[in-house]
């Protein structure tokens, strides 16, 4: 973790007496989700954008309110008098810019909407001041941190021989700056099951029962969620957070606090899941069925024409990168929430036309994405379960290392 982002030891001050709605975080994550979309980029790219915006709104609103000690904080403060609204405006264009140029004219635009909220004078100066300053910080701390590495995945093949040459997801990822972990690897699994297991007969076997695009044994109910759970950016995880974020007691700085944790973490998420799917360049379903004539088990049957619910992602399959977001969303939001009540959990989805899911408990939610990829067949179970289980450890580190149980 890079200390200067966001401090090791959070100690919760006195709460601080704010004209500014926590809301205002939720509002520009929600805009930035929008953009993102704009740009059609993919979901690990999606994914570091937001890391990097949250941060810079979270350092631009602790500048200003002090709710949260920051040792490495140099120079002058912004006075507490700034605008929050100004500065969390300033913090995301500065930062939406630098990472989404394409989409200038839109981050111009909604800058300048919510800038117009706020009334001219010293405090909106001074809350522009503040955000352009957090967000240029993480950029510098974030210059070179692997995302422009150049793609040198080299296909497997003999000489000769033809092989799909659609260049596979994320191939550099590995080479990233991590935020909250020491290493890329420090939370890689043991490989996958043996063929010769048990455990690779009954991960076989029931995806090729549930997860094929004709398969009589999956429920209309079943299909759905693996649809809903088909879209993979951002915006589906941040509304689950939203449904924590949203209420009524809640104060800004923490939002922004708890938006920059989850997307670290998250960001942090795929980088370690990409190590590990790239270490073992595990074959996904649709590959293992079309060929479970050679895996040497007599339990698995081959099926030549066997195709997936939904489009298979273009990386390795071991583990699952959507168990792992899942989980470490979800260890988060138990931290902030501690003992207190749960609020419904619920966000909607593109791919299933908007349609909103709901959920009373956090275990409920992680185990349907699991299931939502061994549904769609494109994931067997193994690597949903440890997914599930390096997304809360690194959600653990995050917690630990933000003390957000404090």
């Amino acid at each position: 973790m890079n200390r200067s982002l966001i401090p090791a030891t959070l100690v919760l001050a006195a709460s601080l007496a704010s004209p500014a709605k926590a809301d205002i975080v939720t509002d520009w994550n929600v805009r930035t989700s929008e953009l993102i979309t704009e740009a059609k980029i993919g979901t690990p790219p999606a994914v570091r954008v937001v890391a990097i915006v949250q941060t810079a709104a979270y350092g631009a609103v602790n500048s200003i309110t002090r709710r949260y000690p920051d040792a490495t904080t140099t120079g002058p403060r912004p006075p507490q008098t700034a605008s929050i609204e100004a500065a969390v405006a300033a913090a995301h264009r500065t930062t939406l810019l630098k990472l989404l140029p394409a989409q200038q004219a839109a981050i111009d635009a909604t800058y300048q909407a919510m800038l117009a909220k706020v009334a001219d004078g010293p405090a909106r100066t001074a809350g522009i001041a503040a955000g352009e300053q957090a967000a240029q910080k993480v950029l510098d701390q974030r210059l070179g941190d692997g995302a422009a590495a150049p793609d040198t995945y080299r296909p497997h093949t003999t000489a000769g021989a033809y092989v799909p040459t659609v260049t596979p997801a994320a191939t550099a990822w590995v080479k990233r700056k991590t935020w909250l972990m020491a290493a890329t690897d420090q939370f890689r699994p043991s490989a996958p099951p043996a063929h010769a297991s048990e455990a690779w007969t009954r991960d076989f076997n029931e995806v090729k029962e549930v997860g094929g695009r004709t398969s009589t044994r999956r429920t209309p109910e079943q299909t759905a969620i693996a649809r809903f759970w088909e879209y993979s950016l951002p915006a589906i995880y941040f509304g689950v957070v939203r449904s924590v974020a949203d209420r009524a007691d809640r104060e800004v700085t923490r939002n922004a606090l708890l938006y920059a944790t989850v997307a670290q973490a998250m960001d942090d998420g795929l980088i370690g899941v990409m190590d590990a799917k790239y270490t073992y360049n595990y074959w996904r379903p649709v590959t293992a069925i079309r060929n479970a004539d050679i895996d040497g088990n007599d339990a698995t049957a081959r099926d030549a024409a066997w195709s997936p619910m939904i489009d298979t992602p273009m990386h390795p399959e071991y583990p699952s990168a959507h168990s792992v977001l899942a989980a470490a969303v979800a260890t988060i939001l138990e931290a902030e929430i501690g003992r207190g009540p749960m609020p419904t959990l619920s966000t909607a989805s593109p791919t299933a036309k908007g349609a909103v899911r709901q959920w009373t408990n956090l275990d409920d939610f992680t185990q349907e994405v699991a299931n939502a990829r061994i549904w769609g067949g494109i994931h067997f179970r193994t690597a949903t379960e440890i997914g599930t289980t390096m997304g809360r450890r690194i959600g653990e580190l995050a917690v630990t290392r933000l003390n957000l149980t404090q």
